[in-house]
Formats: C-alpha cells, sequence, structure tokens
C-alpha cells in the first residue's frame, strides 16, 4: 500500500516483504503481488513460521500424501463444492470422496466442521509459506 512519509516506512516494508511471500507460495497472485489482494495470506505471514504449522496436518503435508493435501486444499478453495472441485483435479467425484475421507482419518479433522474446515484450509496455506 502507497503511503507518504518515513513514519509508515516499517509497515510498508511488513506489507510488501508479506507480498512478496504470498506471491512465491501462490503463483495466481502474479509475480507481483499487492498486499490489499493476498487475502489469509495477510494473517499467515504475519505469525511466527513455526505457529503456522499445526500438528493436525503434519502427517498430510508429509511427501507421501502430496496429492491428498492437494486434493483438500482444492477442495477448500472451491468451498466445498465437489463438482467443482472434481472437475479442476480431473477426477471422479467419488474418487475425491475418497480422498477426503483419507483426509479425515489421516488429520483427524472433521470437514462437516466449520472450525477444522478452516484449521485444515489456514495450515494448508501456511505450509506453502
Amino acid at each position: 500500500t502507497a503511503r507518504a512519509g518515513l513514519a509508515d516506512l516499517g509497515t510498508s516494508w511488513r506489507e510488501a516483504s508479506a507480498a512478496a511471500r504470498a506471491a512465491l507460495a501462490e503463483p495466481r497472485l502474479g509475480p507481483v503481488a499487492e498486499w490489499a489482494h493476498i487475502g489469509p495470506f495477510r494473517l499467515l505471514t504475519a505469525l511466527p513460521p513455526e505457529t503456522a504449522h499445526d500438528t493436525a496436518v503434519r502427517a498430510l503435508l508429509s511427501p507421501a500424501h502430496r496429492e491428498l493435501a492437494r486434493t483438500a486444499e482444492v477442495y477448500l478453495d472451491r468451498a466445498g463444492q465437489a463438482g467443482r472441485t472434481a472437475a479442476e483435479l480431473g477426477i471422479h467425484r467419488q474418487t475425491l470422496y475418497y480422498r477426503l475421507s483419507r483426509v479425515e482419518k489421516l488429520t483427524g479433522l472433521d470437514l462437516d466442521d466449520g472450525e477444522d474446515r478452516l484449521l485444515l484450509h489456514m495450515a494448508l496455506k501456511g505450509a506453502r509459506l
């Protein structure tokens, strides 16, 4: 965000650094991201790095479960719309449901619970920072 004067230099620097981190983590933000347009990354970049990694999703973030993590993130990005998620991933809806049940078993989170969905979504986004 543009500001006038040196008094806001620290804030501008933090916002620019956060936007740059978000752009690296989320290619759709473009090569140059603006603070106002980085969405949840505004909150996630403010967290200490060790805080952004929740233990519930640790197993899901292992290389062996990369596809499950991607499935869960796309599903959450699409507001739980199975049809849109399956189409974007190029999979059948039953395959999506199977993967989501594996995500729930692996994490112990319930995707029907709003707080669990929020935790999973933010943890998946934060893991890419």
